[in-house]
């Protein structure tokens, strides 16, 4: 079969589509956790644990809030990604990359919930990263 067939085509679009509908569904799982992660933080910040001398020290309250707006953003954008917006795969690895920046600095709090969540966000990136525009 050659390279530039309308059956390669095909294949290579649906499974561009299907990377993207991952990158949605992950988006939105991620974002929801971090939704819940700040509302837990903001709410009652005696469950999370305070480590001392950490260089990124921030008040659990206002790590709360950053994982709740960037959260909330992350849920929005995967639900653009369903609707096939060009934009969202640019915001989503935008937002996905500010999370899992905010996972690491927080890995010290929580950090084996931290660390699952870097992983997610990095094959979020991977997802939406792959595909190709003419693909998508």
């Amino acid at each position: 079969m050659a390279k530039g067939t309308p059956q390669r085509r095909q294949r290579s679009a649906a499974w561009a589509g299907g990377l993207v509908a991952f990158g949605a569904v992950m988006l939105i799982i991620g974002g929801t956790l971090d939704v819940l992660r700040g509302i837990m933080a903001i709410a009652n910040d005696d469950v999370i644990v305070n480590t001392p001398n950490y260089v990124f020290k921030f008040d659990t309250t206002g790590w709360g809030w950053i994982h709740l707006l960037l959260g909330a953003l992350a849920v929005l954008v995967g639900v653009s990604l369903f609707n096939g917006r060009t934009w969202a795969r640019l915001v989503g690895v935008l937002v996905a990359g500010l999370l899992l920046i905010t996972s690491f600095l927080t890995i010290p709090y929580y950090p084996v919930w931290s660390v699952v969540l870097i992983a997610v966000y990095g094959f979020i990136i991977w997802a939406l990263c792959v595909v190709q525009p003419q693909d998508a």
